[in-house]
Formats: C-alpha cells, sequence, structure tokens
C-alpha cells in the first residue's frame, strides 16, 4: 500500500496545499525521495515521466525552506525546456499556496525585462533554463551566494540539448556547500559525466529500470510504406472521436506539424486542434498548451521540442506519426499518456526508412513494440518515386552508421559492374598473345 503524506514529515501548510491538489498517496518516486531529501542527501533520481518526480523534490525542498527569507533565491531548478520550467513552476506555486514563499520562472523566447523585474523585488526559488539564467546571472541580476538546493530534472534531455557546457558554468558559480538532487529518465554516458561532476556520494533512486514506458501505457506499432497511408491511417482512428478524445500527435519536424495540423483542422474544424513547435511564439504555445489542459481542444500536435513539458492528465492516446531519431524521445513522448495510474495508448507508425530507430527504442526499452495490421479500411497507397528514392538512400545511410565499409546500393551495383568489368578484362588480357610469340610466328 502506498505511503500516504501524513505520513512524511511534512508541515500542515504544505499538507493542506497537497490535498487541495487532490493527491492522498504517495507514488513509489515520492516515497522513496522525499525522506532522504528532507535529511539532506544528494540524490540521483532514475525515474521515468508521469511518475510525480517533480513533488519528490518539491515538496521537501518547500518543507526545508519554510518562508520567505531576504532578497535572494536559496532554491534553483534547472529544467531543458520553457515548457518543462513552467510545468515545475505551476507545481510551485501550487504547493506553496500556503506559504510566504516566492517563485520565479524564467526562461527565453520572450525578453529578460519583466523576469529580471521580479528577481529584483525578492526570490526564495528560481526556476530556469540554463542559457537565460546565466544570462540573467551575468547581467547582475541573480545572486547565488545564499543558495541551498540545485535541482537538475530531466537531466538526459539536457546532455541531448548541449547544456553541459551551461551547467559545468552554472556549478561554477553556486556555493559548494548545497544539496544536490539530479533527476533523469535515461543513463547515457554524458548524464554519468555530470553526476559526477555535480554530486557528492548521491542516494541513487530507481523506480522503474532506466528507460522503461510506464506500465499503464499500451504501445502498438503500425508498418506503413509511405506518408500518404500515414495520413489516411490518421483519418481513420480520429474519425473515433469517443476513444480517440484528447490525443497528442508528435512529429519529427516543424514542417510535418503544420501539415498535420492543416490536415486536422481541415478534416474536423478549427476549434478541435492546436499545433506547438519551435517557430510559435511563447504566448502561443503557452495558450495552447492550457486550452489542451483545460480540455477545449481535442488534439494537439507538437515537436519534440514540447515532449517533456506536457503534464496533462487523462491523456487518451499518443501518436508518433513520426518515429523519433533521438531514441530516447520516445520513452519521454509516450509518458504523455498513462501518467499518475491512468492507462493510456501510445501508437507509432513505422515507415521502412523508421524500422531502424525502432529496432534501436526496442533495444533501449528492452521490449518490444506490438505490431498491429493496418485496418481493412485504410487505403494503402502507392510510394511515389521522390519518397521511394528517400526512404532508400535513409536505409543506405543507416547501414553506413553500422558499416562504415558499406557504399550504398548504387555504389554496390557500380562496384559489382566493375568487378566483372575487371574480370573479363583480365580474361581478355590472358587469351591475348604476348607480342614476341607474333613477331616469331609472323609469316
Amino acid at each position: 500500500m502506498a505511503k500516504s503524506f501524513e505520513e512524511f514529515n511534512l508541515n500542515r501548510q504544505i499538507l493542506n496545499a497537497v490535498a487541495d491538489a487532490g493527491f492522498t498517496h504517495a507514488t513509489p518516486i515520492q516515497e522513496k525521495a522525499i525522506a532522504p531529501v528532507l535529511s539532506g542527501q544528494d540524490i540521483f533520481g532514475i525515474a521515468q515521466t508521469g511518475t510525480g518526480k517533480t513533488a519528490a523534490y518539491v515538496l521537501p525542498i518547500l518543507m526545508q525552506l519554510k518562508y520567505a527569507q531576504g532578497d535572494s533565491a536559496r532554491a534553483l531548478i534547472l529544467a531543458p525546456t520553457r515548457e518543462l520550467a513552467m510545468q515545475i513552476a505551476e507545481h510551485v506555486k501550487l504547493f506553496s499556496t500556503y506559504t510566504d514563499l516566492r517563485s520565479v520562472v524564467i526562461f527565453g523566447g520572450i525578453g529578460p525585462k519583466a523576469q529580471t523585474e521580479q528577481i529584483k523585488a525578492g526570490v526564495d526559488i528560481i526556476i530556469a533554463t540554463p542559457g537565460r539564467f546565466l544570462d540573467i546571472y551575468l547581467a547582475g541580476h541573480i545572486n547565488t551566494q545564499y543558495l541551498k538546493f540545485l535541482v537538475l530534472d530531466e537531466a538526459d534531455k539536457m546532455m541531448d540539448m548541449g547544456f553541459i557546457g551551461s551547467i559545468h558554468r552554472i556549478l561554477e558559480i553556486v556555493p559548494r556547500k548545497r544539496q544536490n538532487l539530479l533527476f533523469s529518465a535515461t543513463m547515457s554516458n554524458l548524464v554519468q559525466k555530470i553526476a559526477g561532476d555535480f554530486l557528492k556520494h548521491p542516494t541513487i533512486i530507481e523506480v522503474a529500470e532506466q528507460a522503461t514506458p510506464a506500465t499503464t501505457v499500451t504501445q502498438s506499432l503500425y508498418e506503413v510504406p509511405n506518408f500518404k497511408t500515414k495520413i489516411n491511417l490518421l483519418r481513420f482512428l480520429m474519425e473515433d472521436n469517443e476513444d480517440f478524445k484528447r490525443v497528442i500527435i508528435f512529429c519529427k519536424t516543424k514542417t510535418v506539424a503544420d501539415n498535420i495540423f492543416s490536415f486536422i483542422e481541415r478534416r474536423f474544424g478549427e476549434d478541435a486542434v492546436r499545433v506547438i513547435h519551435a517557430n510559435k511564439g511563447q504566448n502561443t504555445r503557452i495558450n495552447s498548451i492550457n486550452a489542451f489542459k483545460e480540455g477545449n481542444i481535442r488534439v494537439l500536435v507538437a515537436t519534440d521540442v514540447a515532449s517533456r513539458g506536457i503534464d496533462v492528465s487523462e491523456v487518451s492516446h499518443v501518436i508518433n506519426f513520426d518515429v523519433p531519431i533521438v531514441i530516447e524521445d520516445y520513452v519521454h513522448r509516450i509518458g504523455r499518456t498513462g501518467r499518475a495510474y491512468s492507462e493510456g495508448d501510445a501508437l507509432t507508425f513505422c515507415s521502412p526508412a523508421e524500422k531502424y530507430y525502432i529496432q534501436k527504442i526496442e533495444k533501449l526499452i528492452r521490449q518490444q513494440i506490438p505490431v498491429v495490421p493496418l485496418p481493412a479500411q485504410v487505403f494503402v497507397e502507392d510510394t511515389p518515386y521522390e519518397e521511394r528514392q528517400a526512404i532508400n538512400r535513409a536505409i543506405d545511410d543507416q547501414k553506413r552508421k553500422e558499416d562504415p565499409d558499406f557504399k550504398g546500393a548504387f555504389h554496390e551495383k557500380k562496384h559489382a559492374a566493375a568487378i566483372a568489368a575487371a574480370a573479363r578484362a583480365s580474361v581478355k588480357k590472358t587469351n591475348k598473345q604476348p607480342a614476341w610469340k607474333k613477331k616469331k610466328f609472323k609469316k
């Protein structure tokens, strides 16, 4: 039986806020992490998305900070994307409702002036993306000498996004005597490296095997020959608006995301869908996520920039229209459904050029994704010449990655032809009489 929050050493203000938020029992990561964080230990937490890890570190930090004090931050929480930073900030505000603790969220994409003014007014907790934090610090608006807590959330994504340099710079400007908390869904070599630089004799908490999807998520794989057939399959599935009632569709590129958005908008109406990606303005992205959270729209189309920043309950389906190339993103994408003990479905559309990544994903998650046959009602289109060529080139590139000596299908044919020509020339040369013989027997 899961622990009740009443069993933790949390004060009444925090417990009331937790109760107001509708939480009664701790998730496994909360059960394992809250007490060690309260006792001052460094933590290395390995937990998949949707397990409640934000509350696992926010609650004990709030408990130890207790009340507003001075003007300078005493806790810094770093997140890789603005969406995740905003999500964490929401949790901090929610759980600190009955305290006077002040929190500020800072991220890029908008001017720093308003964020700087909030910090100057006094702050206890800063939630930030690394780049914007450094910008405001270097401008002289953040005092780090009173920091007691430093949190790295989604450390694997930070490493994927190239933040390792920024993290090292931040480590140079924060007090050496502090409590460090690092959380990651996967364990890459870079995460282990930053953990070695960041943590001192940490308590390692692992609530699931590394990079394993939540057990509440049912996974399915559709093998689809081309883009148009993917569209036909998507249309067929989305016709079922009772089952597919709250859907996130993930795409590999901004162009594909915009195309899928236009298709859904034409087919199901402009009130049914929003799209978010890096080219969308900050306010547009926030409004789209809020509209999806509040149930005002049925479908959210997104690129991976948003895969870790969407914390929405009761997402019925995640559809991977494209297989992610950064294979760890698969876990984070499908983690948007099946959250906090709810059940959800994750469907992946896989073209011949994407099977390579599916094999790598299955190796990462240590399980096979069940292949589901295409429904009979879905029309299978012929693959256009240009798309067929692009698929073949992609497969060649993948083979070349695995075998640097691989020259590609076209080169293999050319090479085979060259070998055959050389063989014919050799035979011809062997059968040819030497010049001295010709002279000797010439009449």
